[in-house]
């Protein structure tokens, strides 16, 4: 039986790598390829230019103005995300305190389980144009008639450029809330129920056991779920292809490298120059997973 362990997992094995092989790696290493060349999605034989599109990154101030944004990104959605997922993941599962012996949610904890995972069904374009009425500029947008009901003049929430990028963070975050808040509660339900009944027992409010207790025991969980989000801020091409103005403006004060590499691929048929942004935006995405993880890192805690 030993001696045919390893043709056995070999033959499990072979047909999944098989098919990642043909369709991630290959489609890397082509664009990798193609990065060094000047290829214009039409002809058969590019012609090899090296490293020069990467040469023309530096000085291309849209390219470093996405990249800003990435940043922005990068600070403001993963920490909002996980902020609020958390107060409410802990509301749900310990915010109602002891009951019967036992640490229970609030009232209705269920419901809003629901509730909050709602938008995670939601396909992006729905999300999109949802919020397209939600920042309608003019009296007719949703938030502008709640701001005039109170005396404020209408916000161009999309079409300022001081506050478009923020805007669509706004909805990123909203959007995956949900996900996260599930997430965090079966963090929560895995760890014993004992942990808390003593804390609690012992005289530890809320405050304490969320901050002492459950922030600590949920850290790997917490760790993923900011690679995540970081991948996720990373990409932010459909909201921002649905929300922003002109498809990254106004005045690329929204713009990202996915919006950035499909423009300069489709619009302009620079599928050589769009590569090397692609590869530059993997690049960054690696890296900033591997200092994650390289960062967050702690010593487990064992229960």
């Amino acid at each position: 039986m030993r001696q045919g362990k390893y043709p056995f997992i070999v033959g499990f094995l072979a047909a999944p790598v098989l098919l990642y092989v043909v369709f991630v790696v290959s489609p890397y290493v082509q664009a990798f390829y193609i990065s060094l060349t000047d290829w214009k999605g039409i002809s058969a034989n590019p012609r090899f230019i090296g490293l020069e599109n990467f040469t023309r990154l530096f000085d291309d101030e849209v390219f470093w103005a996405a990249v800003r944004h990435h940043g922005v990104l990068l600070l403001v959605m993963p920490l909002a995300t996980l902020v609020i997922a958390l107060f409410f993941s802990f509301l749900l599962n310990l915010g109602g305190g002891q009951h019967g012996g036992r640490m229970a949610g609030i009232w209705g904890s269920k419901v809003y389980r629901v509730i909050f995972f709602l938008p995670q069904v939601l396909a992006v374009a729905i999300v999109g144009v949802l919020f397209q009425a939600i920042y309608r500029p003019d009296e007719t947008g949703v938030l502008n008639s709640l701001l005039g009901k109170v005396g404020i003049d209408p916000v161009g929430w999309l079409i300022d450029p001081d506050i478009a990028l923020l805007s669509i963070i706004g909805v990123m975050v909203w959007q995956a809330v949900g996900f996260y808040v599930v997430l965090f509660s079966a963090g929560m339900s895995s760890i014993p129920p004992d942990v808390f009944e003593a804390a609690a027992l012992d005289g530890a409010g809320r405050f304490t056991l969320f901050f002492r207790i459950t922030i600590p025991l949920l850290w790997d969980t917490m760790q993923v779920a900011w690679v995540y989000l970081g991948i996720a801020a990373f990409d932010a091409f459909a909201l921002v292809q649905v929300l922003s103005v002109d498809r990254g403006g106004p005045d690329n004060s929204t713009t990202v490298l996915p919006m950035e590499i499909w423009r300069t691929a489709f619009n302009f048929s620079k599928f050589g120059y769009a590569s090397a942004m692609g590869v530059a935006l993997f690049f960054l995405t690696i890296t900033f997973a591997a200092l994650t993880l390289r960062v967050t890192r702690r010593e487990r805690i064992e229960f």
